[in-house]
């Protein structure tokens, strides 16, 4: 078996190189349309490995899309969010984005302006994401002439009610509009900001966002339980976001668990706060932090140290919102510094793959109607939930 060619991402400027020495990998000479069952046995392992896989000059049908998604989860056949759900339910805020492909609806269209004839769709009027349709500010109208711009929202792709988190995400460009750079704004008194390429998709590592943590943190992630609300995309709907789109604003405009759809007590998901690489066993701090409801934090272990810096030591079930957003902004904020994050430059051809249950990650930018951007997207919820961090893990970190 011939083993794949691979070289590290090009980093952005902004970058620290020391975070990313196993982040990152462009695969070589791989065409994926056709690609062999001994190179995707080497592409699930390196994914899991480097977390973000880029593979350049690409042409991938949505069936061997589909089929290269699927290598990670063989029995799961269901798009992330339940086939054609999303696009069902109008109260969702991922409504809007997202276009199933007819004969292969495992796989969504997204991106800008509107596409005739594409994959048995007469036509698709795509909308990229804009901060200021979900974000409570926004940059001023002079600002984003001046080529300004936010995260949109920071977050996994999972549907966190019924169904598990997809393994991997597949993103394909196929037409990428050219522009230039913009200055990225975090917006939050900080002064963080980043040059970024025109709507890039940003990446963290889960495993660095865990890394950075102090020790009392880490303690505290290593215990943390977390609840999403029933249907979080359409409980959030009215909500806004924070300038960093990492989170909500507390402001109590999410929806009353009585006006959502039909939902039932069985189906709300309580994942773990750490989740563990199959592969490296590294722990991820992956957190939706838009979707959050509730925390659960078990107390400290008899064998572990109290100290006054010790986080919730006698463990705490937190169901005020303004709360449970403050604890969890505190664990993930830190991960998503300029130094920390990774924005892909995509051009046509592209093909992404990302470890979805170890990196978060963030839409970017802004198009004008007429800037045509297409893109295709799969995952495939997932056959289990994460695992989350073993015995051994909660003796070492607690």
């Amino acid at each position: 078996m011939a083993t794949l060619s691979v070289q590290a991402l090009p980093l952005p400027p902004s970058a620290n190189p020391a975070f990313f020495s196993s982040f990152g990998r462009e695969v070589k000479d791989v065409d994926l349309d056709v690609a062999s069952d001994d190179q995707l046995e080497q592409i699930q392992k390196l994914l899991y490995e480097h977390s973000c896989l880029l593979f350049k000059n690409q042409k991938v049908s949505p069936e061997s899309q589909y089929k290269l998604t699927k290598i990670f989860d063989p029995e799961s056949d269901r798009y992330g969010h339940g086939n054609n759900k999303t696009g069902g339910e109008k109260k969702s805020i991922l409504h809007p984005d997202l276009k199933t492909i007819p004969r292969q609806p495992q796989v969504q269209v997204i991106g800008n302006g509107t596409v005739y004839d594409h994959e048995g769709l007469p036509e698709a009027r795509l909308k990229h994401p804009h901060h200021k349709t979900f974000h409570k500010t926004a940059v001023s109208p002079e600002d984003e002439e001046a080529g300004v711009t936010r995260f949109y929202r920071w977050h996994i792709d999972a549907a966190l009610y019924d169904l598990s988190p997809p393994k991997v995400t597949t993103l394909y460009a196929l037409q990428v509009p050219k522009g230039e750079q913009q200055t990225l704004r975090y917006d939050d008194g900080t002064g963080d900001e980043l040059k970024v390429p025109l709507g890039t998709t940003a990446f963290v590592s889960g495993h660095n966002m865990f890394e950075v943590l102090s020790e009392e943190e880490k303690s505290l992630a290593v215990r943390l339980g977390v609840e999403y609300a029933p249907h979080p995309y359409v409980w959030m709907s009215s909500a806004h976001a924070l300038p960093t789109g990492l989170g909500l604003e507390s402001e109590g405009l999410e929806l009353d668990l009585n006006d959502l759809p039909p939902w039932s007590q069985d189906k709300i998901k309580i994942f773990p706060a750490l989740w563990k690489n199959p592969v490296t066993s590294n722990l991820h701090l992956q957190i939706h932090p838009s979707a959050i409801r509730a925390l659960h934090i078990a107390p400290l272990p008899s064998t572990a140290k109290r100290t006054p810096e010790s986080l919730f030591p006698d463990g705490a079930t937190i169901t005020s919102l303004p709360e449970v957003r403050s604890v969890v902004y505190r664990l993930q904020r830190q991960g998503i510094r300029p130094e920390l994050v990774y924005t892909q430059d995509w051009e046509d051809g592209d093909m992404v793959l990302f470890h979805n249950r170890g990196v978060l990650h963030s839409v970017v930018g802004a198009f004008t109607e007429d800037q045509v951007r297409v893109f295709h997207q799969c995952n495939l919820a997932g056959t289990s939930d994460p695992e989350g961090p073993s015995e051994e893990d909660i003796k070492k970190w607690a």
